[in-house]
């Protein structure tokens, strides 16, 4: 399986505190074909097309290479998978595709119903040759997702106009779940080639409500697909505004009524005040629980944490609620599993086992590995310089640390660039690091897979390929193989719950990672906007969004 990296997004900025200067991102026009020659402005919300500012510009618009948050949420709107969520929830139902799939006995073969009444921007009609042409494109481009699909599917074919059917490696119990992620949607074969690195990362022709006709460095604009199969938007189109990482800029905006919506990035003090203004009813706020987690991964092959009992008693002496009251402004969610909340499989399994600032079961661990106050356990913790949230984070756990134990653990927080930080990550150099994860695709599985999984190592000599030494805690374990291999294939809900309770209460007895917290997300809307929303992935349907 192909090795990656934590999945960069913009919510590291979600969690900024402080700021010490301002850039402003001035990037070379990449206007679209078909862009309008005269763009809308959005410095103020008009009329009946909505408003919406972020931080973020999307590095492409290519569905094959697209992986980062600011791209999905555009590709979302203007393309179309053959699932989706329903909203406010992780259950799957059909978009492109009639039904659910029609699984083997064996797990491996995927068979799919497609809509018959379905047409592209361009005109091109959408049916399972060009479906197939688009899972084809994504598999063999070689964008950033493309291992989603590559390292798991065998095989598509399109035996008649509205089946599909999927070959896998092995089973995956996922797999529709994984068929949700925008960059498996399905764009125009007249529009795009197949091809290794051919993109096309200013375009955008799918088969949703929306048409892509304008994106530069600072505005995208949206219009309504008149020729759209499904419900027509409660709107005339989308204008959105990029104040390229100066969220300064964008709380302003919201402050002057020039946006409807403020999505994606305000920091936690800027976040704070708009919720005042809130309670006044001056603006309505929309609160979701996140999928981005936050944890410490725990390098096994360096000491200190070569001991369990070190591990142990970091997971004892973590003190979540106090890093949500004082760095994150209660603006997070403690978080007590890898899992985040919004599974049902979820288990507060580190809660159970450790509690919240468990001093006294840290010293009894400490002492055991043979700490002392003469002989401390140091721990250095490194992360990313620019994230304030984990600066914040880290230097709160020392402080507590330091005033609890007496010297007996030591925690150290140390920075580097980013780039430099995820090379050494997987090459095993930080005993400890402080990281965020954004899922892949919403299934349980990719919170558990990319973290404990292993293809090649030892118990005793830890992970040489695989998960976990991705991610930097170089994690084996035998059992743990077995019952990820297990869950991937079951395709019993009760049972699988089974594997994925199992699976925690191994990590809380191993600690190779402790979670820390589960981001919450904020989209700020300005009154008389209807039917603003966020699905599972935390993405917006434009659709539904009106205005008085």
């Amino acid at each position: 399986m192909q090795q990656r990296f934590l999945r960069l997004t913009s919510l590291g900025r979600f969690f900024s505190l402080f700021f010490l200067c301002f850039f402003l991102v001035v990037g070379c026009n990449t206007t679209t074909p078909n862009s309008q020659e005269n763009p809308t402005s959005t410095t103020t919300a008009r009329g009946d097309r909505v408003t919406l500012g972020t931080t973020d510009k999307p590095r492409t618009l290519d569905p094959a290479d697209s992986y980062e948050i600011a791209g999905s949420a555009i590709i979302y709107n203007v393309c179309q998978t053959l699932y989706a969520y329903e909203p406010g929830t992780t259950d799957l139902k059909p978009l492109l595709a009639t039904e659910m799939p029609e699984v083997s006995e064996d797990g491996l073969t995927y068979t799919i119903s497609l809509r018959d009444d379905v047409t592209f921007h361009d005109s091109t009609p959408f049916n399972a040759e060009a479906m197939k042409f688009s899972l084809d494109r994504f598999i063999k481009n070689g964008g950033k997702p493309s291992f989603l699909l590559a390292d798991i599917v065998e095989a598509i074919e399109a035996p008649d106009e509205t089946t599909l059917i999927i070959k896998l490696k092995k089973p995956f119990a996922a797999f529709p779940a994984l068929l949700g992620f925008s960059g498996t949607c399905a764009v125009s074969p007249e529009a795009y080639e197949i091809g290794e690195g051919k993109f096309n990362p200013n375009e955008l022709i799918g088969s949703g409500p929306y048409t892509l006709t304008e994106f530069n460095s600072d505005t995208i604009r949206l219009d309504v697909f008149k020729q759209y199969w499904g419900n027509k938007p409660k709107n005339k189109g989308v204008d959105i505004q990029i104040y390229n990482d100066n969220s300064a800029n964008l709380f302003n905006a919201v402050r002057t009524q020039a946006v409807d919506i403020a999505s994606q990035s305000l920091d936690p003090d800027q976040i704070a005040n708009l919720l005042e203004d809130t309670k006044e009813d001056k603006l309505q706020v929309i609160e979701a629980p996140g999928t981005a987690v936050s944890f410490i991964s725990l390098n096994r092959n360096q000491q200190p944490l070569d001991k369990l009992e070190v591990r142990q008693a970091i997971a004892s002496i973590v003190n979540r609620k106090l890093i949500n009251e004082r760095v994150l402004q209660g603006q997070a969610d403690e978080l007590y599993s890898l899992i985040p909340t919004s599974f049902d499989v979820y288990e507060p399994i580190f809660e159970k086992v450790y509690g919240d600032a468990n001093v006294e079961k840290a010293k009894e661990l400490l002492e055991k590995a043979g700490y002392s106050a003469d002989n401390p356990a140091i721990v250095p913790i490194w992360f990313p310089a620019s994230s304030n949230s984990r600066t914040l984070a880290a230097q709160t756990l020392q402080a507590f640390v330091d005033q609890e134990l007496e010297g007996v653990l030591k925690i150290e927080p140390e920075t580097v660039d980013g780039a430099t930080f995820f090379k050494n990550v997987k090459e095993g150099i930080y005993p400890a690091t402080m990281v965020f994860w954004y899922p892949d695709f919403l299934d349980a599985d990719n919170y558990v897979q990319p973290f404990l999984s292993c293809e090649k190592g030892s118990v005793e000599g830890g992970c040489s390929e695989g998960g976990s030494q991705t991610q930097g805690s170089f994690y084996y374990s035998d059992r743990v193989n077995e019952l990820i291999d297990a869950q991937r294939q079951e395709t019993d809900a009760v049972k699988r719950k089974a594997i994925f309770k199992e699976l925690q209460e191994i990590l809380a007895e191993d600690v190779p990672y402790i979670p820390l917290w589960q981001n919450k997300e904020f989209l700020f809307v300005q009154n008389g906007v209807d039917g603003v929303q966020m699905d599972a992935s935390q993405n917006i349907p434009f659709w539904e969004i009106s205005k008085g």
